[in-house]
Parts: C-alpha cells; structure tokens; sequence
C-alpha cells in the first residue's frame, strides 16, 4: 500500500552544480524537494520508488545501483540510484534525466531508509495504463513510498523552452491544485494531449501516483509552485 509521496521537479538546474551562479534561484525548490523527502523517510517505507519521465529508450524499471551522469550538461558528477543488491549485475542501462536528478535528491537528503528503485515513464503512456502501473507498485510491499519527479509546462513565458502558450497558465495551476490537495480524480482528469502540447513531462507519473493513492487515504500539502525560467515547478507531499 502506499504511505507516502513526494512530488518534486525534475530540471538539471536543481542540481547547484549545474546552476552555478544560477544556483541561489532555486534555492527554495531544493530546500521544499528536501522535506518532501523528509516525509518519505517519516512514513518508514519498505520500498521506495524513484518515478520520473522518460523517452522510449529510457522507459521501463531501473534496479538499484543504476547509474546517472550530468556530464551531458557539462557537469562531471555521477549519482547512484540507492544502493547495489550484492552480487547483482550491473544495471546496463543509465538512468535517464529525471531520474538521475532524484538520485541526486536522494543523495544530498543521505537517504538510508528502505531500498530505492527507479521506473522510467514514456511521457506518451495513457492515463489509465498509467494509472494501472500506479496500483501495481503500491502493490510491491506492505508499506510502498514513491518519489514522484516531473515538471508542469515549459511554455510559460516567451523565454521558455517552448515558448508562451496561453494554456499553460491554466494547464499548471489545475495540476497544482490536484497535487497539493492529493484530489485523484483531478489528476486523473489531467488531458494527455494537452500535456504533450504544453510539454508538460510531469503528466505521466502524476497519473501514475494517482493510480498508486486510490484508496490510500492520503492527504496532500503543497510545499512550492512557481515557474522561474518559464517551466512550471511545483513540489508537494503526501502522507
């Protein structure tokens, strides 16, 4: 069953050696991403899973002991996703970019609690499949937490990745509102399409929790939102 969720964004910029003199920009979001897992740790899970958007290559479980690497943002940093099973092969896949910037998270919170996997979700997965794979995790253990990485719109300003789009606004502020009141049927009401138009990369593993909280009974607390550079952040906690 699951007890406990984190939702956190998942840019490189998180990452302070990534953002360099940027850094301080985003010291809010890293300090609520930080008690965001706090509360995963409370809940005293059994198992954690890593949940964060990926491409077609990427998709798919990633064991613990996979690898990541900021170097593709010019950084020379690797992470680790938990720790490495003994004897167990290494993982042969890297992990992708949202995941490795939760691995990152998991580190600089010196998570030591339960052990950490990680699933790769195609930001093109239908919400009920979605939805589907959510309750097959909380299914995994008796005590389930999920660390859920994605971010809302990136067409939010005219300097945005995706340039402005009037919808996104609007698109942001209805995932908000599901997410930090944990409303399940907001999110699931989330338009698949519309996401991939306003590159929301969250859409999919927002599903996913949603999918993984039905009849969990679990409250929920927004911890930030906003939208520096333009892509919409948002962190928030379930328990």
């Amino acid at each position: 069953m699951l007890v406990a969720a984190a939702v956190c964004p998942c840019p490189p910029l998180l990452v302070p050696e990534v953002a360099a003199g940027a850094a301080p920009e985003l010291d809010a979001a890293r300090d609520a991403c930080l008690d965001a897992v706090g509360v995963l740790a409370a809940s005293r899970p059994d198992l954690l899973v890593v949940v964060g958007p990926g491409d077609d290559r990427s998709a798919g479980p990633h064991p613990a002991g996979a690898r990541g690497s900021f170097r593709g943002v010019g950084v020379d940093l690797d992470v680790t996703l938990g720790d490495a099973q003994q004897d167990a092969a290494a993982p042969d896949r890297p992990l992708p970019q949202s995941l490795t910037v939760g691995a990152w998270l998991l580190g600089r919170a010196r998570w030591t609690g339960a052990p950490v996997e990680g699933l790769a979700v195609a930001e093109s997965e239908p919400t009920r499949e979605c939805a589907e794979t959510g309750r097959s995790l909380a299914r995994r253990a008796e005590r389930v937490a999920l660390l859920v990485m994605g971010d809302g719109s990136a067409c939010r300003t005219l300097k945005a990745p995706g340039y402005l789009d009037e919808r996104a606004a609007a698109f942001d502020a209805r995932a908000t509102e599901a997410l930090g009141s944990a409303d399940l049927d907001a999110l699931e009401a989330l338009d698949a399409t519309l996401a991939r138009e306003l590159k929301a990369a969250g859409r999919a593993p927002w599903q996913l929790l949603g999918g993984a909280a039905r009849d969990a009974g679990l409250a929920g607390r927004l911890l930030y939102e906003d939208a520096p550079y333009g892509v919409g952040y948002i962190v928030a906690a379930w328990s």
